[in-house]
């Protein structure tokens, strides 16, 4: 027996499939795998097969003719061929969580495509595919172009080239934005977005912080939120969370000393942090903030909002530092301090060439 790789067009009609199902069957043909790529033209299907020893390429593409399939491409498989789709997809993005810059061999991999290029000029309106080139936009700029001779792309292989595409942008991204902190003391501290897997480090910062901070940073005796409200905070649906984490000898993160949150809603954006005590009064507050400052005006939000506890002195002198007017209002024992931001100018488009 021989493993083969058939795509045929079906009509997507009742019974269709069967009749071609039923042609290889009388060969001794067995599906092992088949996968459907909706398209205008009617169901792609492609099947993945054990064929006897017997039959050759001209025998297997006169079996999906006379099953009514039509558009037909047949040829020769490996045994990797056996790994199911959802399984390779999932391994070729762990392998760009730890190394983004194989995109091009990734597409390769996932396509089976001849080349993968990756080109300066942007993709525009020209993304898309063709019977046998295809072309993705980078969201970190230009584009990728690959090129297959047989068979034919398919809007779904599209769809998962542009995602795995995207996904490789978003590890460079958050790359891009971890930084290693540098305080006045002399420590180091690794600052970056967080994510939900920050949920254990984050309740265990928590339950280090004396009562005071805790209360200093909700405005209420609460121990730690649930894990649900922590998750919405550390990934906000608008806004951005930060962490800042101890590292060990071997450069990776150890235990989150600190979190700073900024939450938009409209124009504006809510901000909040909470520094372990045994690391306050050590600048970690005062960077955070200011990462976010920056993050909120390049998002081109109107102002911070922050609620502060009026006897939270550190707090206060920290947002003064920011050297920013900050119109304050107090409503008992909780002052709101508003900073505005610097928004963006637009360049008008015969000017921005």
């Amino acid at each position: 027996m021989a493993l083969w790789r058939i795509r045929a067009t079906v009509d997507d009609r009742p019974g269709y499939l069967s009749v071609l199902t039923a042609s290889l069957a009388l060969r001794g043909v067995n599906i092992l795998t088949v996968q459907v790529h909706t398209t205008e033209a009617g169901a792609v299907d492609d099947f993945l097969v054990d064929a006897p020893d017997g039959l050759d390429e001209a025998d297997l593409l006169a079996a999906v003719e006379r099953g009514r399939g039509r558009d037909c491409w047949v040829a020769r498989s490996e045994a990797r061929g056996l790994v199911d789709q959802p399984t390779r997809v999932l391994g070729l993005a762990a392998r760009l969580g730890r190394d983004p810059d194989a995109t091009g061999e990734a597409l390769r991999v996932l396509l089976g495509a001849d080349t993968v290029t990756w080109r300066p000029m942007p993709a525009g309106a020209r993304a898309g595919i063709g019977a046998a080139r295809m072309l993705l936009a980078d969201p970190s700029g230009g584009s990728y172009e690959l090129h297959r001779g047989a068979p034919s792309f398919t809007p779904a292989e599209y769809a998962r080239a542009q995602a795995l595409v995207e996904l490789a942008a978003a590890v460079v991204r958050r790359a891009a934005d971890q930084v290693n902190l540098l305080l006045p003391d002399g420590a180091e501290l690794l600052v970056r977005p967080a994510t939900a897997d920050d949920v254990p480090g984050v309740v265990e910062l928590h339950e280090l912080c004396s009562t005071r901070s805790r209360y200093r940073r909700y405005l209420s005796a609460i121990p730690c939120p649930s894990a649900p409200r922590l998750r919405q905070l550390l990934e906000p649906a608008r806004g951005l969370t930060l962490v800042a984490a101890e590292t060990s000898s071997g450069g990776e993160a150890d235990s989150v000393v600190a979190m700073a949150n900024l939450i938009a809603e409209g124009d504006e954006a809510e901000v909040a942090l909470l520094v372990r005590d045994d690391w306050q009064r050590r600048g970690v507050g005062s960077a955070l903030l200011r990462r976010l400052v920056r993050h909120a005006e390049g998002a081109g939000y109107a102002a911070l909002v922050l609620h502060v506890h009026a006897e939270n002195a550190p707090m206060l002198r920290t947002l003064a530092r920011l050297g920013r007017p900050a119109p304050v209002e107090r409503d008992g024992p909780v002052v709101t301090a508003t900073v505005p931001l610097a928004v963006p100018v637009a360049v008008p488009a015969d000017r921005a060439r």
